[in-house]
């Protein structure tokens, strides 16, 4: 985690929680390297601090393949799009949640890492995006491919830690 201690050393005392959880959550985890790397890159694309997003990309790339760095970008794109219509959709309520999205999502049919580390990566990047449909969609998906409450806690435990660190990177980019 190089790239990630590198930049941890420049968050503020005001982040010094977030400098700490950065690391413990990328270190232990129930999730297997393949899925804690593409979960913290899905939440590094979403999440949108480009300086957090290059760190953990660099070290994710020690870890993974492209499959799981493509799935993570896509998962976050979809994500970015599905956040806003589904929780908008539920906001509405009425006849707009019977109303068919029309928008196209063929990548979550045939990800290229596979199913279970597509919907784990889509779950992370929606609890960032607060969409109460897609968190709970994704994991009752998850639990149908097998994948622990556990696992299904340190995605959310991952998001949560790059979410707040992407936060305290804004406000300093954004200091005098």
């Amino acid at each position: 985690m190089e790239s990630i201690d590198r930049i941890r050393a420049e968050l503020p005392e005001a982040a010094k929680d977030l400098k700490l959880n950065l690391q413990s959550v990328l270190a232990e985890s129930s999730l297997d390297e393949r899925r804690r790397w593409g979960v913290a890159a899905a939440c590094a694309f979403y999440a949108g601090n480009a300086r957090l997003r290059d760190a953990v990309l660099a070290d994710a790339r020690a870890h993974v393949d492209d499959a799981i760095l493509e799935d993570a970008r896509a998962a976050a794109a979809l994500m970015g799009m599905n956040n806003v219509y589904y929780r908008a959709r539920h906001w509405l309520g009425g006849g707009y949640e019977s109303r068919p999205a029309r928008l196209r999502m063929h990548w979550v049919g045939k990800p290229l890492s596979g199913k279970p580390e597509f919907e784990l990566f889509s779950l992370a990047a929606s609890a960032i995006g607060g969409c109460e449909v897609c968190v709970k969609s994704h994991e009752k998906t998850l639990r149908e491919h097998g994948v622990s409450e556990e696992e299904i806690h340190d995605a959310v435990r991952i998001a949560a830690v790059i979410r707040g660190a992407a936060i305290a990177f804004d406000g300093l980019e954004s200091s005098p």
